[in-house]
């Protein structure tokens, strides 16, 4: 078992989810309340991952952050070097490849909320801010915790754009999906074996989890009916 690798995919893992709900959340909202008639563009552009090859998507993003691009250029003016083949530039990839994974669940949460609720909080003088974090929010945690929940599983289980843009650096980039790859190529199938027991039991894990959320209730506290 490769535990450098693990811990690896674990950091990654809880960076892109912290990150993506800080950027998906408002996009989801924007999504879910907006009117604008080409807002059919802007969902198309999140949902382009779920569609696109993830080596597409990778050599994009590897692009995207050369050190040619605007953001590369900018970021190594700041840091002192580049983002491909670094962790920060594996965030960002990420962060790319697992947006409609959080921006779809939640957008669709945001937009089951009753209108009539939220007519009624603005005819009480409460702020369109005050609105979503005291009505909208709270009835929409379930589709925020599939968000978070389906965007944990899928970064754990990334393996073409990590590749791409990460490369196969141990401790730095290479993640448990590299790992399973390298001990394949090496003919070491049961160290892939035993690490690839470990993403099965976990993938279940999460979607048992969402389909528990998804039927209304807890395995834990389940709903009185």
């Amino acid at each position: 078992m490769d535990w450098e690798a693990l811990l690896l995919t674990i950091k990654l893992d809880v960076v892109v989810c912290g990150a993506l709900l800080t950027i998906g959340v408002p996009i989801a909202y924007w999504l879910a309340s907006s009117r604008w008639r080409w807002k059919f563009l802007i969902e198309a552009t999140v949902a382009l991952p779920l569609v696109l090859p993830p080596t597409v998507l990778g050599f994009y993003m590897l692009l995207a952050l050369g050190p040619r691009s605007p953001v590369g250029k900018t970021y190594d003016w700041i840091w002192g070097r580049g983002l491909p083949f670094t962790f920060e530039g594996l965030v960002a990839a990420s962060i790319v490849y697992s947006l409609p994974f959080m921006v779809q669940p939640v957008s669709a949460a945001f937009a089951s909320v009753d209108p009539k609720l939220l007519a009624a909080s603005s005819v009480l003088g409460a702020s369109r801010l005050r609105t979503f974090l005291r009505v909208v929010l709270p009835l929409s945690l379930s589709g925020l915790l599939t968000g978070v929940v389906l965007t944990f599983a899928h970064t754990l289980g990334e393996f073409g754009v990590v590749l791409m843009v990460g490369g196969n650096i141990p401790g730095v980039t290479r993640t448990v999906s590299i790992s399973i790859y390298d001990n394949v190529q090496a003919l070491d199938y049961s160290s892939a074996a035993r690490t690839s027991l470990v993403l099965l039991l976990a993938s279940f894990l999460v979607l048992s989890v969402v389909y528990a959320i998804n039927r209304g209730g807890s395995i834990i506290w389940p709903r009185k009916r």
